[in-house]
């Protein structure tokens, strides 16, 4: 029952009326220069200090970082100015744009606000609140509230000014609070104590605070009936009631990254993935919201980028920092050389401009497999190949300059006197080649995957990426999962017990995996697409064991894309829920005629119903269509899948 070793709190601080050392033992962490308190977070309340919890966030500097990019343009931001009924903002938040955005980014986020339309501040806070485990149950009937599907009630009439702003539903402490001061005449220091009762479930203390309850509301004319029944209801939503005052301060920080991401989306992207630049999964995530917003993006160039993102003419420039291997120090030192002698004219000029003992062949690899180098010399394999070269001519020319020492002829146009790079002409890469040197330098498929031009099929099979399975909270067990992939290679492997399976390495848009294969007919299908490069569809099931990071992968079933192709006919269902938004979406179909494809249409109408209406059936559809729509009608409201063939009925 002892502790078994010492920690330190990560954001805990404790605060004394005089000397810590005076109130109670101290310790100093040999990994810390600040001292911590022997006793633990809840002794050390006991002892007279007052506990509180400094937490970081990276959101802030994220802000400040595109108040600066904003003011290169000569645009000044002041975040505390901002109005908080900004009709960008809550057309951002009612489509579940919001990747990058401050507690509103993941998926089921994103579709919580397409379903419940936030259209006031008040909204942000309530859905950051709800949006945990248990109180989340109630954000179906939050929005149906909201949207006037269902009509607000409340537990009692004198609880309408509590509840009113979050119709009807408990949502938050202060609520609990102000309930017990309206029924029952609790002064807040009362209330205050009926929360934390309620939060601590001591039934001596909980049989105390009922029967005050009982006794306050009586003088309100409630019956204790009627008094029993609203003491559980709150005691039900204490339990999981959100502090209102910590769920606006998050949500005034969603608020202000929506608002940039709404106004100024390159500069929101730049400065986001500024700070993620350790997080290739990160990265890639932004990469492919860079390009469904619609937003132009640049690729890394020793000409151009800096060493974090920046933004040029509206469009995002690849940082040179965020590229795998090569050092943001380094890229630092090469943009300041830059920018004091003017941009580097070829190869050889750069050599000689850079210190050496700054980078080495591994860098140099790095960024000319992502392209850096395209400018001076397009040739990526034929510079890759000649890293060493590079770093050769690179010491040649640092030695002159040091010891003030010239070639007796001149040599090759650069004044330097060194021999110019000579590159190696033999040297070429594939399509596949090339894609997985840029995967290398950036540690995912930036340019495209081989797998990404079929999206429309990815999108009708509801194809998830490595990425996406890897970050659900998929519990520990097995799952089934539709995944889609190019088939790098594969080898066959003999278990432990002597049974014989194929592991193949695989490859998406989000980055590169291995899979085992076990049964015959998905192994001789994956063997053969691994000799030849080819991509498809995979039936896959997960198993995520204690311990493990990401899932491992089991592939039952794989469908060559080629094939697939021919036998999908497609079908796109989308959810009108407000009539304006059909002119925007009769725009986007205007052109997507000419195909096989079925558009179904489904609307609300009267009585809580909804109608489905065939709008048409020679449309060309894609993913790039769906994404359009998406973007009028909102995350969730458009999917595109694979039509169910028709069945033969036998009549006798």
């Amino acid at each position: 029952g002892l502790p078994r070793h010492s920690s330190t709190h990560a954001a805990g601080v404790v605060i004394g009326e005089r000397p810590l050392h005076e109130l109670v033992p101290l310790y100093r962490d040999p990994r810390s220069d600040m001292p911590g308190t022997q006793f633990d977070m809840k002794y050390v309340e006991g002892a007279g200090l007052v506990k509180f919890d400094f937490l970081g966030l990276k959101t802030l500097p994220v802000l400040k970082e595109g108040q600066r990019l904003l003011a290169q343009r000569g645009i000044e931001v002041d975040f505390a100015a901002l109005p908080w009924d900004d009709p960008a903002v809550y057309e951002l938040l009612q489509r579940g744009d919001t990747v990058g955005v401050f507690q509103l980014e993941s998926q089921g986020m994103r579709r919580t606000l397409a379903q419940v339309r936030p259209s006031n501040f008040g909204d942000i806070i309530a859905l950051v609140s709800l949006y945990r485990p248990g109180p989340m149950d109630n954000i179906p009937l939050f929005g149906d509230r909201k949207n006037g599907r269902v009509p607000i009630a409340y537990p009692h009439q004198m609880l309408e000014g509590v509840l009113k702003e979050t119709y009807g539903i408990f949502v938050y402490q202060e609520q609990v609070m102000q309930a017990a001061q309206v029924l029952a005449g609790y002064s807040l220091g009362e209330a205050d104590l009926l929360r934390r009762a309620m939060g601590k479930k001591i039934k001596s203390e909980m049989d105390a605070q009922r029967a005050r309850f009982i006794e306050g509301a009586a003088r309100n004319d409630i019956g204790a009936a009627k008094a029993n029944e609203l003491f559980d209801l709150i005691d039900k939503f204490a339990g999981y009631g959100f502090n209102k005052s910590h769920a606006a301060a998050y949500a005034l920080v969603a608020y202000h990254t929506a608002w940039l991401k709404a106004h100024h989306p390159a500069e929101f992207f730049a400065a986001s993935m500024s700070f993620d630049m350790a997080q290739t999964d990160k990265l890639a995530l932004f990469v492919e919201d860079i390009r469904r917003s619609g937003i132009e993006y640049l690729p890394p160039d020793v000409n151009g980028s800096r060493a974090d993102f920046s933004v040029e003419d509206g469009k995002v420039r690849y940082a040179l920092g965020a590229l795998k291997g090569v050092g943001e120090k380094a890229m630092e030192a090469l943009v300041a050389e830059r920018e004091a002698n003017g941009p580097y004219k070829d190869l050889d000029q750069f050599a000689e401009r850079i210190d050496p003992k700054l980078l080495n062949r591994r860098q140099l690899e790095s960024l000319a497999a992502a392209g850096a180098f395209d400018a001076l010399n397009p040739d990526r394999p034929s510079v890759n190949a000649a890293a060493e070269t590079i770093l050769a001519h690179a010491a040649a020319a640092h030695d002159q300059r040091t010891s003030g020492q010239h070639g007796l002829f001149g040599g090759g146009g650069s004044g330097s006197g060194v021999a110019p790079i000579r590159l190696p002409t033999n040297v070429q890469w594939t399509l596949a080649e090339r894609m997985a040197a840029e995967r290398d330098a950036f540690g995912f498929y930036f340019s495209a995957h081989p797998v990404d031009a079929q999206r429309h099929l990815l999108a009708a099979h509801k194809v998830r990426s490595f990425a996406e399975l890897s970050d659900l909270p998929l519990g520990e067990g097995r799952s089934s999962a539709t995944m889609a992939g190019l088939i790098e290679g594969a080898r066959w492997r003999v278990s432990a017990k002597g049974r014989r399976y194929l592991m193949a390495t695989i490859s998406d848009a989000s980055g590169q995996y291995e899979a085992t294969v076990f049964d015959d007919e998905p192994s001789a299908a994956l063997e053969n697409a691994a000799k030849t490069g080819a991509c498809g569809l995979m039936t896959v099931v997960l198993d995520r064991r204690p311990g493990d990071d990401t899932p491992r992968v089991t592939v039952k079933r794989f469908q060559p894309f080629d094939g697939l192709a021919k036998r999908t006919r497609l079908l796109l269902s989308i959810r009108i829920a407000d009539p304006s938004t059909i002119a925007a979406i009769a725009r986007e179909l205007a052109g997507a005629r000419g195909g096989n494809g079925v558009i179904r249409g489904i609307m609300p109408v009267s009585g809580g119903r909804e109608a489905t209406l065939v709008l048409g059936r020679d449309f060309n559809l894609d993913a790039d269509l769906a994404a359009r729509l998406t973007r009028v009608l909102g995350e969730g409201a458009v999917e595109l899948s694979a039509q169910e063939p028709p069945r033969l009925a036998l009549v006798g």
